[in-house]
């Protein structure tokens, strides 16, 4: 839905939802069969109330989707698990933990369900990706203890604490270790173990979870109005509310009407540098085809070629399970893609058209002077160009992370810019096609999956293939700075860091486009 890792349509997505409930609730009756996750949701920049509904929602519809194969409520409902994000909302969120138990509960009453353990919401939460920062870093090592701690009081079974350098690159040794004592400490010398729901009675927290639990179960209805969370993924509801409050933030924080310590207030004058995880994304590849090739050098051709036909007939018929079918074929080597080919034989591949909310970042500011400055000089840009200027947002590789994408492309069509929104999982080479077809002035790169030393430089080199290296390309993400020279000694134009305000961004990439008017 907003996390993008989909490969099939939302129809057949939850017939291989309810498979896996059957198939685990008869072979693996211990097995916790599916997470339904809310996290991916607040990262992308979901309201605690929508987090709370959506997630709910989906458990709701997965519950029918297996009661649909004939299953009993008891037979699967007590191994469903959750998965929720915890922000800096810090009351909000444990408020949020004990509203979706109280919620869940009544979801679940309406199958009569015989077991008790049937009824229960039990949770895995993780600290916040999105409140970590790449400025003054140090600082996300007490954010996630908070975030960390209002997980334990709101009542969480088990825990993920990020560590302090993910808002930079992927984690090192070091940091891993902090995040991990993090929790330790909470487990073992506060005591916060030793009592359940410690804040059960208070006042400000018992409204709170009222005020939570109605509001989500409103939105829960709206959803069950339209023909469920499957009808509304498809319709694309639960995307369009999130990015517009993905947007609606980033304005509240550029602004300053939200404080982060160290991006927005209170910013250090100089940035030391930390140590970073290198990973040589071109070895890893190397190395992963190798395995690849030596699976398939040793595996039984004959044997995965008919586990495979016989996954596609499943799929193709609806008889029999979708997951005994792949584990059948995994037992015969057959590779992950190979298993999801043959599904998508039947299924198809499910593309979300990229829509970009407007009127949302401009109105947050509306007659902010700077605003207004930026908005004024776009239109006497224009009118030099002949055209208004054309930025096209790109993703690239197999990265499907697009908040910050979609949050510049509707700052920047509020601001003036024409923006293309690119399609997700692009190639470089067609992403340059795109640039070059739709005639931009700018390429921007959003990349937080680490893949912008390899990604950046093949798409300058694709477009100046085309004789398109008057395209000004830019990257934006996360991005250690270490990295930003190489990329600008490869091209890149510009990189934006985390934290970047949305008009400096705009400013920048005017500028750019400026200095390339006045050079051609």
């Amino acid at each position: 839905m907003v996390r993008n890792t989909y490969i099939y349509p939302p129809e057949p997505s939850m017939r291989i939802v309810a498979d896996i409930i059957e198939y685990t609730a008869k072979e693996m009756p211990k097995f916790n069969s599916i997470s339904i996750s809310g996290y991916h949701m607040q990262e992308a920049g979901a309201t605690l109330t929508q987090e709370l509904a959506f997630t709910l929602a989906d458990g709701r519809e997965y519950v029918r989707a297996a009661l649909a194969k004939g299953l009993d409520v008891d037979e699967f409902a007590g191994r469903l698990s959750f998965f929720f994000a915890i922000g800096m909302n810090f009351f909000m969120e444990a408020a949020k933990l004990r509203a979706a138990r109280l919620l869940w509960t009544r979801i679940m009453q309406e199958f009569s369900p015989k077991k008790a353990a049937s009824l229960m919401l039990r949770t895995h939460c993780q600290t916040s990706g999105v409140s970590l920062a790449e400025q003054d870093p140090y600082n996300n090592i007490i954010r996630t203890a908070f975030e960390a701690m209002s997980a334990v009081l709101g009542g969480t079974q088990s825990l993920h604490t990020n560590s302090f350098d993910e808002a930079i690159a992927l984690p090192t040794e070091f940091s891993a270790r902090i995040a991990r004592n993090t929790q330790l400490i909470l487990q073992h010398e506060t005591g916060v173990t030793k009592v359940v729901d410690p804040l059960a009675g208070s006042y400000y927290v018992e409204s709170l979870t009222k005020e939570l639990a109605d509001a989500a179960w409103a939105l829960i209805e709206e959803v069950e109005s339209l023909g469920g969370m499957t009808k509304a993924v498809d319709d694309g509801l639960p995307k369009r509310l999130i990015e517009e409050a993905a947007t609606r933030r980033q304005a509240a924080v550029d602004r300053g009407e939200e404080v982060i310590v160290g991006v927005n207030k209170y910013r250090l004058e100089t940035e030391d540098e930390i140590d970073i995880l290198n990973i040589d994304n071109a070895a890893v590849r190397v190395g992963q085809i190798k395995r690849l090739e030596d699976t398939k050098r040793r595996r039984d051709a004959k044997a995965v070629a008919q586990t495979l036909a016989e996954l596609t007939r499943v799929a193709q018929t609806g008889e029999g399970n979708l997951l005994a079918a792949a584990v059948d074929a995994a037992r015969a080597r057959a590779t992950v893609g190979e298993i999801s080919d043959a599904m998508r034989a039947v299924f198809g591949d499910h593309t979300a058209v990229p829509k970009v909310v407007s009127d949302v970042y401009g109105d947050s500011y509306h007659d902010d002077p700077e605003y207004q400055m930026i908005v004024g000089r776009l239109s006497e840009f224009a009118t030099t160009l002949g055209t208004k200027p054309k930025i096209m947002v790109a993703k690239l590789g197999q990265d499907g992370h697009d908040r910050g994408a979609k949050v510049i492309s509707s700052a920047f069509g509020d601001l003036g810019f024409e923006v293309i929104a690119g399609p997700l999982f692009q190639t470089p080479n067609e992403a340059a096609d795109l640039a070059v077809a739709q005639k931009v002035h700018v390429v921007g790169m959003s990349s937080l999956a680490a893949g912008h030393k390899t990604l950046a430089p093949q798409l300058v080199a694709a477009l100046k293939a085309r004789g398109a290296d008057n395209i000004i390309v830019v990257v934006g993400g996360v991005i250690p700075r270490q990295d930003y020279q190489f990329l600008l000694d490869h091209g890149v134009a510009a990189v934006f860091g985390p934290g970047t305000n949305v008009l400096e961004a705009a400013r920048a990439v005017m500028d750019l486009m400026q200095g390339r008017l006045r050079n051609s």
